[in-house]
């Protein structure tokens, strides 16, 4: 009888490495947060998610990574060096909420395209590489690093895909064009309206509303560098959701000729910590984000006006001035926001403080930025005064708390309508 031969051993496949995707975020904090959120969301599902960003902004970030590291998130925070004493740039600025005039918007986008060599470097020291580049419509530059590395990549587009249909219809049938010979010496009323074409509504804008992205003198370069990089990629990622404008996620996909995936609201993977939501931005310290809470704690439900205007919309002290006396006329009990940069102005300061005397123990001024997420979903909200920034827009929305809304440019006069 022959031997019985002993079967081989076998080894065990090693499993595929988790997919490991390149989040690359504007340095501007409306269009980081929406990117943290999708990273906590990839990472949340197993992926590997890093986000690239420079060292001021990463030190901004610290709260999220610190949480990621306590949950065993496969998350991180890679900061690329940003180029020192750049021409036209105040001290320190790495991030676009610290320009407090429109000249610095060109050197800041300038100096971001610097940042090409750092990433292609990193990139190339990863083992293996990773599956996918999300940049932001706003980051071209990031184009030719994932080409060369045969790298996919999609865009990242911060607003609805309703406004995002708008711009591209805009673009193909040169409306910008129309509007830009558009009498400047003619009253708001008395200019000629416009329609978008090609969109499945009615659209009608002005010049003043006339949608489009880096449309300003002086951005023609980086417009066409980010429409050529828009047209190069895989396809787009929007933070939306099809239940809030199925009709235009699809006409905007058709008009892209490429994927758009719909992952909104992200606002709602911050939702699951607050922590690290609150963490954002120019943190509160701890005890101010408790006073805050607990002010908000011994309100009413739905009793509260919450007013913020974003991170980048600018109130003239005038303003300022009749938002104030709104708020105090109106008796109900209201939490402001006002921004470091407004505070400062001649007078507010002043103002502010005597504004607050007056209303002590139904309103509640805070200067710099709040923990909006926690602000919103707070029971003793009844009501959102807004810029109608998306993202603000989309919290509002996943919420469920009504607004009343003051748009200043960009996205924000679609925003608003119904």
């Amino acid at each position: 009888m022959a031997p019985t031969e002993e079967p081989a051993a076998t080894i065990p496949t090693p499993p595929a490495p988790a997919p490991h995707f390149i989040l690359v975020p504007l340095v501007a904090l409306g269009h980081t947060i929406p990117m943290v959120d999708l990273a906590r969301l990839l990472a949340d599902r197993g992926a590997r998610a890093s986000l690239i960003t420079t060292p001021l902004n990463a030190s901004r970030l610290r709260g999220v990574a610190d949480h990621a590291k306590l949950a065993n998130l496969p998350l991180e925070i890679v900061a690329l060096p940003f180029p020192t004493d750049v021409p036209g740039l105040p001290p320190g600025c790495e991030n676009i909420d610290q320009a407090t005039d429109m000249r610095h918007f060109p050197p800041m986008f300038a100096a971001l395209q610097t940042l090409a060599g750092p990433l292609e470097a990193h990139l190339r020291s990863l083992s293996p590489r990773p599956a996918c580049v999300v940049s932001d419509w706003c980051n071209p530059w990031t184009a030719p690093v994932a080409r060369r590395l045969g790298i996919p990549r999609l865009f990242f587009h911060g607003p609805s895909c309703f406004y995002s249909l708008c711009d591209l219809n805009v673009s193909a049938h040169g409306l910008h064009e129309r509007a830009d010979n558009d009498d400047d010496g003619q009253k708001e009323e008395e200019k000629e309206r416009f329609v978008v074409p090609g969109m499945p509504v009615r659209v009608e804008v002005t010049r003043a509303t006339v949608p489009g992205f880096l449309n300003h003198p002086g951005f023609e370069a980086l417009r066409e560098a980010a429409v050529d990089a828009m047209h190069t990629a895989d396809g787009a990622v929007v933070n939306t959701f099809v239940g809030l404008e199925r009709q235009f996620v699809a006409c905007y996909e058709a008009a892209l000729g490429k994927p758009v995936w719909t992952l909104g609201p992200l606002c709602l993977a911050s939702s699951r910590d607050a922590e690290a939501a609150a963490s954002l931005g120019d943190r509160l310290d701890a005890q101010q984000q408790g006073a805050v809470a607990a002010w908000l704690d011994e309100r009413d439900p739905d009793s509260v006006v919450y007013v913020s205007f974003g991170s980048l919309a600018r109130k003239l002290p005038k303003q300022l001035f009749e938002v104030g006396h709104g708020l105090e006329d109106s008796g109900k009990p209201f939490l402001w926001v006002v921004k470091n940069s407004e505070a400062t102005a001649p007078g507010v300061q002043e103002w502010l403080r005597a504004l607050e005397e007056r209303t002590a123990g139904r309103g509640l001024v805070v200067r710099g930025w709040a923990p909006q997420l926690a602000i919103l979903s707070h029971r003793a909200v009844g009501g959102f005064v807004t810029h109608c920034g998306w993202n603000s827009s989309l919290e509002s929305v996943a919420h469920g708390v009504p607004v009343a809304t003051w748009p200043h440019f960009s996205d924000q006069f679609l925003n608003e309508r119904p």
